[in-house]
């Protein structure tokens, strides 16, 4: 199970750090992401981490920054110079090592940008 929070309604140029808390999975064993998704649009990675290896959507890279605490089975996500168009719900994924698709989901967490 994931849950995903701290989102909220920012200025442009405002930081936001999104939480994402796992439970029932051996978590250091799973790859974590978030994904966000635009009304009308696509659902879009933004940034994945496994064993201190990130990587991050071009869209967002030097502005986000993802990071996880094992002890704790939570990964983060600290968003600085927010920009209108990073308006969306975002959403926290986990699969297990070497899996193909994001088998677990967060419910989504609402991050509104105003210019």
């Amino acid at each position: 199970q994931l849950q995903a929070s701290g989102g909220g309604l920012v200025q442009a140029g405002d930081s936001l750090r999104l939480s994402c808390a796992t439970s029932g999975l051996t978590f250091s064993r799973y790859t974590t992401a978030w994904f966000r998704q635009a009304p009308g649009k696509q659902r879009e990675l933004v940034a994945t981490i496994y064993a201190g290896t990130t990587n991050y959507a071009d869209s967002v890279k030097g502005r986000f920054t993802i990071s996880r605490e094992n002890a704790k089975k939570t990964v983060y996500l600290q968003m600085n110079s927010l920009k209108p168009e990073d308006t969306a719900v975002y959403y926290c994924a986990a699969k297990f090592l070497g899996a193909g698709e994001y088998a677990h989901w967060g419910q989504g967490t609402q991050v509104t940008v105003s210019s």
